[in-house]
């Protein structure tokens, strides 16, 4: 009976060890996940302690694109931001510090980093994901018509642009994502509006306010690979907004050497953890970004 009894306990004991040991041996998914979306990353700016970028294959430092004074469509380019406009405020981020800005620039300037080596742009198809923590209130902040807290693209925002921003409606501005193809020479672009056509996900009065800070993810899927298999989503905290799906090419047609990842156009308040990835990103994924705020700190340079 004793030995018996002892082989009992000898056989629970040994499945108790193989149990924990499957628990060591097993990967964690976190951890996995994690390792995964690091792996993507093409470009990353925490906004803690300086104004650029902290991760990328491109420049990491932003430049300045004005309006020309008197030459009609032309621009002017400077290197660095206007530090009146732009600064970080220590500590007030989702994580960390964040980019604050404050004020709109003349002549219809913006802000950008070089797409290129930031981007994982493709000519013969490719995918990504944008994402990025705001915290502002549209309706009381914004001095202008339009505000593009993202906005990328080489020619404009109807002629190859991916894209978010709030129109001028009133007293509600709306958010809106766009993801309009590149034209060609003499055709007209395609026009912004709720048409079916127009390839552009809104969300009418998205309600932020001041002191409270949204995760916003763009998404998208086989662009530029001259079929109708283009696909993009908007996701506001996690939460699915829209999707763009088309019966035609969405393809960006940029030259890399005169893109750029123009942010906080025309925009006023609090910017965090912009980041850029190689792939199409999962809802799962995108839900870990947003419950850990400071997981791709890890990609800040020492």
């Amino acid at each position: 009976l004793f030995e018996v009894f002892g082989l009992r306990l000898l056989h629970t004991y040994s499945f108790f060890m193989l149990g924990v040991f499957l628990m060591v041996a097993q990967p964690n998914p976190s951890v996995s996940a994690a390792a995964d979306l690091l792996k993507g990353v093409t470009f990353y700016a925490s906004f803690d302690t300086a104004v650029k970028g902290d991760f990328g294959g491109g420049e990491l430092t932003l430049s300045t694109r004005f309006n020309h004074k008197t030459e009609k469509g032309a621009f002017v380019f400077e290197k660095g931001f206007p530090e009146k406009a732009f600064r970080i405020a220590t500590g007030k981020g989702i994580s960390g510090g964040a980019l604050e800005a404050v004020d709109v620039l003349p002549d219809n300037g913006r802000i950008f980093f070089p797409a290129k080596g930031n981007i994982g742009y493709k000519k013969g198809g490719w995918s990504g994901t944008l994402c990025v923590w705001i915290n502002h209130n549209p309706d009381t902040q914004l001095k202008t018509g339009f505000c593009d807290p993202v906005q990328i693209t080489q020619k404009g925002a109807g002629n190859g642009g991916i894209w978010f921003d709030y129109n001028d409606a009133k007293p509600n501005r709306n958010l809106r994502m766009g993801t309009f193809p590149a034209i060609s020479e003499g055709k007209a672009s395609i026009q912004e509006s709720r048409e079916a056509f127009s390839p552009m996900v809104w969300v009418d009065k998205p309600g932020f306010k001041v002191g409270d800070w949204h995760h916003v993810g763009l998404v998208w899927h086989n662009f530029d690979t001259g079929k109708n298999d283009g696909s993009a989503t908007l996701t506001i905290d996690g939460r699915l907004m829209g999707e763009i799906k088309k019966d035609y090419p969405i393809s960006m047609d940029w030259d890399l050497d005169k893109a750029g990842i123009y942010i906080a156009v025309n925009y006023i308040g609090l910017m965090d953890e912009f980041a850029l990835f190689n792939r199409a990103l999962t809802p799962e994924e995108i839900g870990v970004l947003r419950s850990q705020p400071a997981l791709l700190s890890s990609l800040k340079q020492k």
